[in-house]
């Protein structure tokens, strides 16, 4: 059995069971449902792309205090056209709380996830108070009291009154959702969005906007946050706002967390386990310890605490692990037809590509670049050494968009680059590698690779949801694969990046890299950490790569190597530029030999 054939045979299950279950398994599973629906936002925005939120709970009530509004007041009625009490006033509500919820989402993101560290999710619990003060104190919304008689909802002449009805719909909301969300993570916008976490430099150089992600991954968790509220609204049919206050966004950011934070079926687990645990708590220790007291809550948070002491990333990968043992892998459906992915036009060889003009940065006091000159052309070969601290890695980041050049320019295919993005130098046909690797560790070397290629895609979030990409994704995918097998990683392929030896992990930023079809390649220390037989194999590959017309630019501390690849050569000493030629050139340079080659003559 697969894992896709045990789902379906679980959601067979549940379906068949449904109508036998007692009224009070119904009413566990419509909440475990809901709650489900905010957790599974939480594992979007927390476990995947990295952004912690304690205010979810605002978003539920926005969607649970929109729908109420609208269906208990006759003037809001009134002013859409509609009668009080129609059917169709919940599914106006609806959209309403779901447009609000987007609007505010947005404003908020915008300010709130500026922040980093401990700040954001500080940030998040101070915007949660306020709306959950702003829903209490709102005189229009009922204040404390809340909003009473809420009409129930009417799904194609069906009124869904009872909590066996309007569980199927939740039910049914909850898995196409995860369905949808699914097919996000499976696609480029779903490595893009795993790349915010812990890549975001590395996103941005692959042509990733990180900001834009970010925010649609926080209104995509508040729009799931206020669908749920919209429907416990609906099932309550009375909303006040206890239920939304900063203890339940608590409890939905651990449900998200122990069920297992990166995993989409871990915020279905948690949501089950901690809702369970409370329901079964409020029952058996008043009878235990007596009822003055609530033992439950502490009772509640010391299992939470050997929970994550036991299972610190959640009890999903532990359940998968072990499900593993038994279940096969789903078997891939060959795309029907492959999408041809854009083709770059290259330049002409020997043309200029790349030219830094007296390019200068300064960090307070310390000089550590002063106006360097380099240009590099299509079809060669360019090094640039020096000793440590010299200044090449600054650089590298000068030329490439990760930090702005204090003076100088820098010209990239003919446009300048004057406080261009690291995303605008990879649209315009760069990309490099990092000193220090940056890839996706948990993710596989084939995913990572494939990132490289994001800017070839054109599928958007809907697209992907609904499975639209497949013949891009493919085309994505055959080109990673392409570049893997080129760089001698085949075997690696399907395996997790971090798994890799370091040597291993440079020569797939490096294929990473070419996914992206660039015109430019910067190679960061690319030959560090490989044995000897690997760097005759990189040598090779570079060699190929010029002859296709490719300019490349290399830092690299191996003399060996560079001296045997090189076309040409420039030599940094605290940041300036103290010699440039031909191999034979540089060798021979008495600035060199004394600052840097220690009399190293070539032979």
């Amino acid at each position: 059995m697969t894992r896709r054939q045990l789902t379906l045979a679980a959601v067979a299950l549940l379906l068949a069971g449904w109508g036998l279950l007692p009224e009070f398994s119904i009413a566990m599973l419509n909440y475990i449902g809901l709650y489900a629906l905010v957790a599974v936002g939480l594992v979007m925005l927390t476990g995947v792309a990295g952004m912690t939120s304690f205010g979810q709970a605002a978003f539920v009530g926005l969607g649970a205090y929109a729908s109420a509004w609208l269906c208990t007041d006759p003037a809001a009625a009134a002013l859409l056209g509609l009668a009080p009490g129609s059917a169709v006033l919940p599914w106006v509500g609806l959209v309403l709380g779901l447009t609000l919820s987007a609007a505010v989402a947005w404003l908020l993101g915008s300010v709130t996830l500026r922040l980093s560290g401990h700040y954001l999710p500080l940030g998040t619990i101070a915007w949660g108070l306020s709306l959950y003060f702003l829903f209490g104190n709102l005189q229009f919304l009922g204040g404390h009291t809340g909003l009473a008689s809420l009409p129930a909802l009417s799904l194609g002449g069906l009124t869904l009154r009872s909590v066996r009805e309007l569980g199927l719909l939740t039910w049914s909301v909850l898995l196409l959702t995860l369905w949808a969300l699914h097919n996000l993570l499976d696609s480029r916008e779903g490595r893009a969005i795993r790349a915010l976490k812990s890549g975001r430099v590395m996103a941005e150089s692959m042509g990733v906007d990180t900001a834009r992600y970010r925010i649609k991954v926080f209104v995509l968790a508040a729009l799931l946050a206020s669908l749920s509220g919209w429907m416990y609204a609906h099932l309550q049919r009375f909303v006040n706002p206890t239920p939304f206050n900063l203890n339940v966004g608590i409890e939905y950011l651990f449900m998200a967390v122990v069920g297992g934070a990166g995993h989409l079926w871990g915020a279905v687990l948690g949501a089950a386990v901690i809702t369970l645990m409370k329901q079964y708590l409020q029952d058996i220790l008043p009878s235990l310890l007596g009822s003055s007291g609530n033992f439950e809550v502490i009772v509640f948070g010391l299992l939470m605490l050997l929970v994550l002491q036991h299972f610190s990333d959640g009890l999903w990968p532990s359940l998968a692990r072990l499900g593993n043992r038994f279940l096969r892998p789903d078997r891939l459906a060959p795309a029907r037809s492959l999408r041809e992915l854009p083709q770059r036009e290259p330049a002409k060889k020997g043309s200029v590509v790349l030219a830094a003009s007296a390019v200068s940065k300064r960090f307070g006091g310390l000089m550590a670049n002063s106006k360097v000159d380099l240009q590099v052309k299509a079809g060669e070969i360019h090094a640039l050494i020096g000793p440590n601290g010299a200044g090449k890695s600054t650089f590298f980041n000068l030329i490439s968009g990760v930090d702005d050049p204090t003076a100088g320019e820098v010209r990239l295919l003919g446009c300048n680059m004057h406080r261009q993005s690291s995303r605008a130098f990879a649209l315009a046909g760069l990309s490099r590698t990092f000193q220090h690797v940056r890839l996706l560790g948990s993710c596989s070397v084939l995913d990572n690779v494939a990132l490289g290629a994001h800017l070839r895609g054109r599928s958007g979030w809907l697209a992907t949801m609904l499975r639209l990409d497949r013949p891009e994704e493919a085309a994505l995918m055959r080109e990673a694969r392409r570049q893997i097998e080129r760089c001698g990683l085949g075997p690696q392929m399907y395996a997790a990046a971090a798994s890799l030896a370091l040597g291993q992990q440079r020569i797939m930023e490096i294929a990473r890299a070419l996914a992206s079809q660039p015109g430019v390649l910067l190679l960061d220390e690319p030959a560090a950490g490989l044995p000897y037989m690997e760097k005759q194999a990189l040598a090779r590959l570079l060699t190929q790569l010029r002859e296709e017309g490719m300019a490349i630019l290399v830092v690299e501390h191996d003399m060996e190597f560079v001296m045997n690849i090189a076309d040409r050569i420039t030599v940094l000493e605290f940041g300036q530029v103290i010699a440039h030629g031909s191999a034979a050139q540089v060798q021979a340079d008495p600035k060199v030999l004394a600052a840097y080659l220690g009399g190293f003559d070539g032979s």
